[in-house]
């Protein structure tokens, strides 16, 4: 069991059935009254964020996250393929499990497969990925009031904001975290 006053950024816990990532949380000692804590929670499932105040000192059960690094190979429908990189072995991964990471990621990026029990509640994957630029609109001269972006789309499909100076064919740096634009590479 963990204790509430052990909280740290990033371990995992059981809490009504769930698996919940710790992502802030903040000891209180008011004036009157007991210590709580404060803490802010990741649903690995959902991925919600649940706001939730403990008593100090409670006890909570530890999640036990496995991550395996895999290779990301194709698509399959609805399904889409990992292969473990050091057993050859293959799984495959429903769409509605990994939506928003598949917007980064093309054929052959390693990512880590998080599994808890045997079930795969999703990947994880870098924080920043190198992608091709595969349609840019033409930059407009004089369209700089109010920011000087353009919309653009990444070899994955997904739909981005860059600079006017990116064009077709460039290769960028994408914050994964937040979906923006980071650098030229």
């Amino acid at each position: 069991m963990i204790s509430t006053n052990n909280f740290k950024t990033g371990i995992t816990i059981q809490h009504d059935g769930n698996i919940y990532m710790v992502i802030e949380f903040q000891h209180v000692k008011p004036g009157k009254g007991p210590a709580f804590v404060r803490s802010k929670l990741r649903n690995l499932r959902t991925h919600g964020i649940l706001d939730k105040t403990w008593r100090a000192g409670e006890k909570v059960a530890p999640a036990h996250i496995s991550k395996d690094k895999m290779n990301y190979l194709y698509a399959m429908g609805e399904t889409h393929v990992f292969m473990n990189n050091d057993t050859y072995e293959q799984l495959e991964i429903e769409q509605k499990t990994i939506e928003s990471q598949l917007n980064f990621i093309i054929e052959g990026t390693e990512v880590n497969v998080i599994s808890f029990e045997g079930e795969i509640i999703g990947v994880d994957i870098p924080e920043k990925m190198t992608l091709e630029v595969t349609h840019a609109d033409p930059a407009v001269k004089g369209n700089t009031a109010t920011s000087a972006t353009k919309d653009a789309v990444l070899e994955t499909g997904f739909k981005i904001q860059v600079p006017l100076f990116v064009n077709q064919g460039d290769k960028i740096v994408v914050n994964t975290n937040t979906g923006k634009y980071d650098t030229r590479a």
